[in-house]
């Protein structure tokens, strides 16, 4: 079961459909969908292929059951699209997609590199991210600004294994840690949690991209109590 979101022309939905068995298709575009539609009649008819006409970000991807996702993601929706995949749950089995090369890296940076920020930690909290491959801008008509990338997420609760009960809250303490990334936590967690509670922290003088995702758990922990 594959749910592939934008399938535009359907280039990735037809080596899809010979590969899963059943693909359901998301596509906000009526042109496209209109197109798809005479495109992939048979196996529609079939039942192999579900074309929906909607938006993905206000479509609960987990309705269809355990699935995979995939997709070449539009660029300026990448990360709502992340949360909504990572928002479904155990109906979330695998997630391949191709993104900005830049938003790959940050997905799957090491604490210290300047690509780790809170798109790696909200993505390492749910997911173990790996880039596969590179894409130059040269392989698309018209060729973007940007080289691509395609990255595999599998599912991990990483939240269990560190202890963080509710992970919006950890979410919302590591934005604010990462609020503007080259100042010190002392300096961006003051303003939330006081200056007197984050200066007794030895960690705050440090800047957030330097704490990997279990230390900065370990300082939500200190700091909530």
């Amino acid at each position: 079961m594959v749910i592939e979101i934008g399938p535009g022309k359907g280039a990735l939905t037809e080596s899809l459909l010979s590969l899963a068995k059943k693909v359901v298709a998301i596509e906000v575009d009526p042109y496209l969908v209109h197109y798809l539609r005479q495109k992939f009649r048979e196996p529609i008819d079939l039942g192999r292929f579900v074309l929906v006409d909607g938006d993905v970000l206000k479509t609960d991807l987990s309705a269809w059951g355990r699935a995979v996702v995939a997709g070449n993601l539009p660029y300026y929706i990448t990360s709502p699209i992340l949360e909504k995949t990572f928002a479904m749950g155990q109906a979330w089995e695998r997630s391949v997609f191709m993104v900005q090369a830049e938003v790959a890296a940050r997905l799957a940076a090491s604490p210290g590199s300047r690509a780790f920020g809170y798109l790696t930690v909200q993505a390492q909290l749910y997911s173990r991210p790996e880039i596969l491959f590179t894409v130059p801008r040269t392989a698309f008509r018209p060729p973007p600004k940007v080289d691509s990338a395609v990255i595999r997420l599998d599912p991990r609760d990483a939240g269990s294994d560190l202890g963080i009960v509710d992970r919006a809250a950890f979410l919302r303490f590591a934005a604010a840690c990462f609020r503007q990334k080259r100042k010190t936590l002392r300096n961006n967690l003051a303003p939330v949690y006081g200056k007197q509670r984050v200066d007794s922290l030895e960690e705050t003088r440090l800047r957030a991209e330097q704490l990997s995702l279990a230390d900065l758990a370990r300082l939500y922990h200190k700091i909530e109590s």
